[in-house]
């Protein structure tokens, strides 16, 4: 006989499994995803023992007849998708047909459902897999499936399920943010014990962000709203006898390739995490998980917040569904865009005129008790057991966030005393879509966070000072220097307050921008070295040398090859010391090196224009006159980000007028 055989739809129902229902949270996407899907307005779910023994959601939904009810429980049996075809323009979240018969086969499961226009509804009940019992019964319309046993008839996928809590912040970190991607539907999530979200239809995502997380965490980010027409770029032509005769033109016009739209929030600099769990991004409603976007999000970041650190991000991309393929992942939460270098820029260039146009200064006291995090940030809280572990829908380990009472209000896991709603579009270049935004202003007390937090009271209270969008440039230009500290930083004065400037970050700044600006005019400044320098390198350096050669040449260098393993720099980029130059080089050299991804022309300009203006500027213990530090305030005024270093560090903080009376009890 032969060796090779048909699986069982048993089995194959299983395997399948494998694949979608990877915890109670995969569960909760696949219906949740359907209930979106049936147009619901109002969704309710009620979870018991973190999804393990009780998972129900009900909707208000188109519902089914008896014949689709039966019908949807056979694998690849769907609503969404006829053809082939359809598989190029998919606009709905689920459309595989495999969600509910993969969970049937791993659960007792019961379905009510009734659709508008039928007398009585159906109710079906499945006990792994198999059909248990089929009867007509008086319904809402609308559609309730209830999951109990999760995993009861394969205990080995059973035990490999976290801790009740664990799994409790998967599913709640999901509710939430689908109800933040869909703020015109009510969406309430209720445990054992508690009403973990309930949020009723809002006008706005600003709305929602402020109805499920308060006004603190709308007030730590910064909103924005891009619009790019697309072209053609990479678009599949049809065949030629299906194109349109020259003739034909007028009266058949190729269709409208649409536009990229983006909107949300992204978190201001001070905001940093270890990793990139509180970065969540929609695209056309689905919550996805891509390293496109994130890439993108990391170089639109790139010189104003550390390397090593994350932003918190909410974004919600919208685009015509053929330019989006869904279809690549079992449980849809990867995607591939037709257009992705287009997509990427598109998305760095956004957030970074967000990011340019805020310009947050930051506050002397919340800069010394910033520190980056873990936790998810844009997670609701629940109450769980004490000590329990907490990770949120990516699996990442987090700690446990604060308690919520069905009559309090949401409360932040993570407190940080800004103040001040931003509202920010796009710059000029980037066309702004109208969407409907609401900023929200105020801030919370350093006394209240003590309190909050088990601070030392000890400690003077300290209210951050309301900064409005778009002052940073003229506060900066009206500072007059007073002296220096340790001949590191400057103490500066204007009627907002005391300013402590740190000069070399400063001078790095300004540097940065004016050799950004000088290689864009190719207006380079360079230096001969008296005696050609050479330089060893080592056989990782000498890859990259011959990969950024022509960068570093426009950039001022002019180098060539010395014997096998050797080069000799003759020219040097202007205000670098000779000493410096070899340093300067191998340090650029090891970082390339250590780059895991491909480098892109516009990240070996950054870092070349960074590591220039690193050691071209004024050091740490070094004495500057009246009339070095009042130019060094007044250039670094003008520049484009003048709040952070190339590398991510802060320039200046600010200890405001109010903060100084407030510490001495004046007001």
């Amino acid at each position: 006989m032969g060796r090779i055989h048909v699986l069982s739809e048993h089995v194959a129902n299983k395997i399948a499994a494998g694949e979608v229902v990877e915890r109670p949270a995969s569960v909760v996407k696949e219906l949740l995803e359907n209930a979106l899907d049936a147009g619901s307005t109002r969704i309710k779910l009620q979870i018991e023992a973190g999804g393990k023994k009780l998972i129900q959601i009900t909707d208000n939904g188109c519902g089914m007849v008896r014949d689709d009810a039966l019908l949807a429980f056979e694998r690849h049996a769907t609503s969404k998708i006829k053809d082939a075809e359809d598989l190029l323009n998919i606009s709905t979240l689920g459309f595989r047909g495999e969600a509910l018969p993969s969970i049937a086969s791993v659960c007792r499961l019961r379905l009510e459902t009734r659709a508008p226009d039928q007398d009585s509804g159906t109710v079906i009940e499945i006990n792994g897999g198999k059909i248990f019992r089929v009867e007509e019964a008086g319904l809402p319309a609308g559609t309730s499936i209830t999951i109990r046993d999760l995993f009861f008839n394969t205990p080995a996928r059973k035990k490999f399920l976290k801790a009740e809590s664990t799994e409790l912040s998967h599913i709640a970190s999901l509710v939430t943010h689908y109800a933040l991607a869909h703020p015109d539907k009510h969406f309430e999530l209720h445990s054992s014990t508690n009403a973990m979200l309930v949020a009723p239809p809002v006008a706005t995502h600003s709305d929602r962000v402020y109805q499920v997380f308060g006004k603190e965490v709308l007030d730590q980010l910064i909103s924005l709203a891009a619009e790019l027409p697309l072209a053609r770029v990479g678009l599949p032509q049809p065949p030629p006898w299906r194109r349109a005769q020259p003739e034909d033109e007028d009266s058949n016009p190729p269709p409208d390739p649409g536009s990229l739209r983006v909107h949300g929030f992204v978190s201001k600099p001070e905001i940093q995490k270890l990793n990139r769990n509180s970065i969540y991004t929609f695209v056309n409603g689905r919550l996805i998980r891509d390293r496109l976007i994130q890439h993108a999000l990391t170089e639109a970041y790139r010189n104003i917040i550390p390397p090593t650190v994350f932003p918190v991000v909410l974004l919600f991309i919208e685009m015509p569904n053929a330019e989006v393929d869904v279809n690549v992942h079992p449980s849809k939460t990867e995607v591939r865009f037709r257009q992705q270098s287009v997509m990427h820029d598109f998305l760095r260039d956004s957030v970074r005129a967000a990011l340019m146009k805020a310009r947050p200064v930051p506050q002397f006291v919340t800069e010394i008790r910033a520190h980056a995090t873990a936790s998810p940030s844009l997670t609701p809280g629940s109450r769980f057991e004490a000590g329990a572990p907490m990770t949120n829908f990516y699996g990442a380990a987090a700690p446990d966030p604060f308690a919520l009472q069905p009559s309090q209000p949401p409360i932040i896991a993570e407190r940080f005393p800004f103040s001040g709603g931003i509202e920010v579009e796009a710059n000029a270049a980037i066309p702004v879509a109208r969407f409907p935004r609401q900023t929200f202003g105020g801030g919370v007390s350093a006394a209240e966070e003590a309190q909050a937090t088990g601070a030392d009271h000890c400690a003077p209270p300290i209210e951050d000072e309301l900064n409005p969008l778009g002052d940073d440039a003229p506060l900066l230009a009206s500072l007059k220097p007073i002296g220096q500290l340790r001949e590191s930083f400057i103490l500066a004065v204007n009627h907002e307050g005391l300013w402590i400037v740190d000069q070399h970050c400063a001078h790095e700044r300004v540097l940065f921008e004016k050799v950004s600006r000088q290689r864009a005019q190719k207006q380079v400044e360079s230096q001969r070295l008296l005696m050609p320098m050479v330089v060893e390198l080592t056989p990782a350096q000498q890859v990259v040398f011959a990969e950024i050669s022509d960068e570093l040449q426009n950039n001022g260098f002019e180098a060539e090859a010395f014997g096998a393993r050797s080069i000799a720099i003759k020219i040097a980029p202007a205000g670098v010391d000779a000493a410096q130059v070899e340093h300067m080089l191998h340090e650029l050299l090891d970082q390339f090196s250590r780059e895991e991804q491909a480098l892109n022309l516009e990240q070996i300009r950054g870092r070349i224009a960074a590591s220039i203006a690193c050691h071209a500027a004024v050091k740490v213990n070094m004495p500057l006159e009246q009339n070095k530090m009042e130019w060094l305030l007044a250039e670094l005024a003008k520049t484009d980000c003048p709040m952070s270093c190339p590398h991510g560090r802060p320039v200046v903080l600010r200890y405001s007028m109010k903060d100084i009376q407030k510490a001495f009890k004046r007001i």
